[in-house]
């Protein structure tokens, strides 16, 4: 039997994918396996975005009071902010969402109009050569599918009590995770290298260091940078008289979370809303997310963000087509960061290799 490289990797591989086969045949004893990462996976990616967030601060008031005590503090601190935020932009927030509830039907209609209109200009006419293609059409299915997913949502009341208990669950569980990463968190890396041969320590040390940094620098980046994005849009429609502005703000804040293709989705509905308001509103629209998005990324990113992670914007776009095929939503957001620490254990790894080879050849001369 052949014993080169190749063959070695192949047999790597097809003995890799039996072992999946025969455990699919057993899944029984996968689904607990299963259902306790789904279960522990939300708390931990959330608690886990939370600590990258807090470290620093928890760092800096733990030179001068215990460790445990500045985490009790911070989250006060934090508790107080959340509660002063809520109390400033609480009932504004609650008034545009109460009525752009309450509009929603009448701006599904008012779109639905205007593709009716559209679809009577002679430009537009012109491509309609095929009966069965009707924006007329197209727009009352939209319309139908809008109002029946809000009537869905009106009356599926036990599903949305379960996402509410869900989502209380949740806050009531990430604080006590959040705290023991905090505590013990620094304590993980020398965990871990206990699993590693004591002559690999040192480099295992540096890809769980190269790792660390990936992620703080594009986690504490991205929601420095979607904060100042959703408060400078949010100054930009005050200033042009935007309906829903704080609502639309906060969309535009939490989808530029997701990278490169997250402004675009963000502005969406802010041009839609202005459009239908009147035409020159949408130009005022595009006007102010423009110079959002320059100062963003000649000012903010920058400084904030730097060039730590050196990913190509060509890679990103790959990664989120990907990532958005197998995990929608959830992959858009995990998929940088998880290519970035990917990059770094590959990185290392070929280094390891490379360093190991240089070591036999000298042993052997």
């Amino acid at each position: 039997m052949p014993q080169t490289k190749w063959f070695r990797i192949g047999y790597g591989i097809i003995v890799i994918l039996l072992i999946i086969f025969l455990a699919s045949l057993v899944d029984f004893i996968f689904s607990p396996i299963t259902i306790m990462i789904k279960t522990l996976f939300a708390p931990i990616i959330l608690a886990g975005v939370m600590y990258y967030l807090l470290r620093p601060l928890v760092n800096l008031a733990s030179r001068y009071i215990p460790r445990g005590l500045s985490i009790i503090s911070i989250y006060l601190v934090f508790i107080g902010l959340i509660s002063l935020l809520v109390f400033l932009i609480g009932p504004t927030l609650q008034q545009q969402v109460n009525s752009l509830v309450k509009n929603t039907p009448a701006i599904v209609d008012d779109i639905r109009d205007y593709l009716v209109e559209l679809q009577e200009n002679e430009y537009v006419a012109r491509f309609q050569q095929d009966e069965r293609f009707s924006l007329e059409e197209i727009s009352g299915k939209v319309a139908d599918n809008l109002n029946a997913y809000l009537a869905a949502f009106g009356s599926n009341v036990v599903n949305i009590i379960s996402a509410i208990t869900g989502f209380v669950v949740l806050l009531v569980i990430i604080p006590f995770v959040l705290f023991y990463m905090l505590k013990d968190g620094d304590k993980l890396p020398n965990q871990v290298l206990r699993i590693i041969p004591r002559q690999h320590e040192r480099e295992g040390r540096n890809v769980l260091k190269d790792m660390d940094i990936a992620l703080s620098s594009y986690i504490q980046g991205q929601i420095i940078v979607s904060v100042f994005v959703g408060v400078l849009c949010y100054i930009g429609f005050l200033i042009i008289g935007l309906e829903y502005s704080l609502v639309l703000a906060l969309i535009a804040m939490f989808t530029n979370v997701i990278p490169f293709i997250g402004p675009f989705i963000g502005t969406i509905p802010s041009l839609v809303v202005g459009f239908l308001d009147e035409p020159i509103m949408a130009v005022w629209v595009l006007v102010v997310v423009l110079i959002v998005q320059q100062t963003e990324s000649n000012l903010i990113s920058p400084q904030v963000m730097g060039k730590k992670l050196d990913v190509h914007p060509l890679t990103i776009i790959l990664l989120l087509l990907v990532a958005s095929k197998f995990a929608g939503l959830l992959g858009l957001l995990l998929a940088v960061p998880t290519y970035a620490v990917s990059k770094v254990v590959v990185l290392h790894t070929i280094r390891f290799i490379k360093l190991r080879k240089v070591k036999v050849s000298e042993e052997k001369v």
